[in-house]
């Protein structure tokens, strides 16, 4: 990836929005009362923050921190060697999206419409996800497939229990953002086609049965031809109406 144009630019982005982030959340932590925990080898790798720093930790080349580093020692070390590898960068190229100030009421607005979203995002991914189950559900209705039941769950279990509703993006991430973000990139591209493209791409559909229905090839009912009755069917009516009208006098 380092090797591609531009492939080192787009690495320095990311890990200078990752930097924001953690440096978002730390001030958080010393807001909070509760004591702030420590970074090391021994702290518990399955918190998503831990995660994020040891990737971090990995991307830049730094070396694990000890046991009971503070957080804060820890993010000006990254700070540090983002700064150093920063003048490396085109001018401008950390511009970032969102550059005008917040002020308490613009703050309130962002996190109605972040929460707005978010609920609008899960409602979508609900639906998805329940087309999903149903899709893989049906390939088990099969006689073929009653041998390979247990085969089939154990390969798309794992991967459904990571799809999951709730979406993980932030406000963090929005002031994270960089300008070219906003970039429209199409799906065509050759960029965008790197991690799209695969072997069913190949595979070519052959010729599909005409099923008709068209509404232009449809022909109209002919009506059937009926002989009218003799009297028309005038006259018990026409004794029906005197009949009415006589019990109402």
């Amino acid at each position: 990836m380092l090797r591609e144009p531009g492939g080192g630019l787009r690495l320095l982005r990311f890990l200078c929005s990752e930097l924001q982030a953690a440096r978002l959340l730390h001030l958080k932590l010393q807001r909070d009362p509760s004591p702030v925990p420590s970074f090391g080898e021994g702290t518990k790798e399955g918190n998503d923050v831990v995660q994020e720093l040891m990737l971090t930790l990995k991307a830049l080349g730094l070396p694990r921190p000890l046991r009971g580093t503070l957080a804060s020692q820890l993010l000006r070390e990254f700070h540090d060697k983002i700064s150093e590898l920063l003048p490396a960068l085109p001018p401008e190229s950390m511009k970032p999206l969102l550059n005008s100030p917040l002020d308490a009421s613009r703050w309130e607005a962002l996190e109605a419409l972040s929460q707005s979203l978010t609920e609008q995002y899960g409602c979508r991914r609900c639906l998805l996800l329940k087309r999903l189950d149903l899709t893989t559900s049906a390939f088990h209705w099969g006689d073929r497939a009653e041998a390979h039941s247990e085969v089939m769950k154990a390969v798309l279990c794992p991967i459904r229990g990571l799809l999951t509703p709730e979406s993980d993006v932030s406000t963090a991430h929005v002031l994270a953002a960089r300008a070219d973000l906003s970039r429209l990139v199409p799906a065509t591209s050759v960029a965008a086609r790197r991690g799209t493209s695969c072997a069913i791409n190949k595979v070519l559909m052959g010729d599909v049965p005409d099923r008709g229905g068209r509404p232009s090839e449809l022909e109209a009912p002919m009506p059937t031809w009926k002989s009218r009755r003799e009297d028309g069917g005038r006259g018990k009516a026409g004794q029906q109406r005197w009949g009415r009208r006589k019990k109402k006098k």
